[in-house]
């Protein structure tokens, strides 16, 4: 059976360095983390959780609530995540909540939470009102744009900037009728909302009214929505020669359409997307979109967990940081 000790010297460092990697203790630098998970892998080490739990009254494991996981977005955010935990020497569980209210509930209830030594939680139907109604003794880490009670860590994409660079870009470019699709003509605080409102202020910026027949709603965000949305557009005599979607998926519906409607992207219309997937690279035209720096909201995430996590009492309010956003233009914008 290979043991610590052994881990410790095939990679050159003491066996408190192994356990602290292994047990995702801070203090220890990324190349000497590298080199002793190396070594793990190499020799095959393994932790015997349920003696490490026992002995330091943690699991190991970080807990990911996340609405949906078929999305584009949610699945590069997970992958980044899982690395990002990995490599502070713990793994990553995902809980689908189909954005229901009553699984969100139960996804941060309390013994759910004491499966885990945190929980990162993207959620979509609990608000502020009802999470500080609710016992955490578990740390937990909030991401995305509904607001939390000002005692929790919060990560936030710059949804209002993101859109409002692409906008402002496809108005720059000579586009004076920019749809938005996924659109929200009664403005909240979820996404769609945030978005329309940079798409507001690049219209204000340029000293242009927004032409609310432009404002398109949708049912969800998948590539079939976008497909429908801009066929409607069209069908209804609507002008438009330019498409800012709320996300990727969106976009590539929206590109389909323009396809078959036989209107050539970017000279007859363009389009710029919201996530900058991987596919956003490999599209027919390749897809603008804005970059909402997944990788740095993954460990700003992490960074803020894990600082929560081996500190149980710290009793700092929490914090809300902004990860800000950038546009980046490919073939589908001029």
């Amino acid at each position: 059976m290979v043991r610590m000790v052994d881990v410790a010297r095939a990679a050159g460092v003491s066996t408190m360095t192994v356990s602290n990697v292994v047990n995702g203790r801070p203090g220890v630098g990324t190349e000497t983390r590298t080199r002793v998970l190396a070594a793990v892998d190499e020799l095959g080490y393994q932790v015997n959780a349920a003696a490490r739990s026992l002995r330091t009254g943690r699991t190991g494991a970080i807990g990911l609530v996340l609405p949906e996981l078929d999305s584009p977005y949610y699945a590069h955010l997970a992958d980044r995540l899982s690395a990002a935990v990995g490599s502070r020497g713990r793994h990553l569980l995902v809980e689908r909540t189909g954005g229901v209210r009553e699984r969100e509930l139960e996804a941060v209830s309390p013994g759910r939470l004491r499966r885990y030594d945190g929980v990162i939680a993207t959620l979509v139907q609990l608000g502020s009102r009802d999470l500080s109604r609710l016992r955490f003794e578990t740390p937990v880490v909030f991401l995305g744009e509904s607001p939390v009670p000002s005692r929790f860590d919060h990560v936030v994409m710059d949804n209002v900037g993101g859109s409002r660079q692409a906008t402002s870009h496809l108005l720059s470019t000579r586009s004076r009728h920019v749809a938005i699709v996924g659109g929200r003509r009664a403005g909240t605080d979820d996404m769609a909302s945030l978005r329309t409102l940079g798409y507001r202020q690049a219209h204000a910026d340029a000293g242009l009214d927004v032409d609310e027949d432009l404002v398109v709603e949708v049912g969800c965000c998948s590539w079939a929505d976008g497909y429908r949305a801009v066929t409607a557009l069209h069908d209804a005599g609507r002008a438009f020669d330019a498409l800012f979607c709320v996300t990727d998926a969106l976009a590539t519906g929206a590109l389909r359409a323009l396809a078959d409607l036989d209107l050539h992207v970017p000279r007859d219309v363009q389009v710029v997307g919201f996530d900058n997937g991987e596919q956003a690279a490999f599209l027919v035209p390749r897809l603008s979109s804005v970059e909402p720096g997944n990788d740095a909201i993954a460990e700003l995430v992490v960074d803020l967990l894990e600082q929560r996590v081996q500190d149980p009492g710290d009793a700092r309010p929490g914090v809300t940081s902004t990860v800000t956003s950038r546009l980046v233009l490919r073939e589908s914008t001029r």
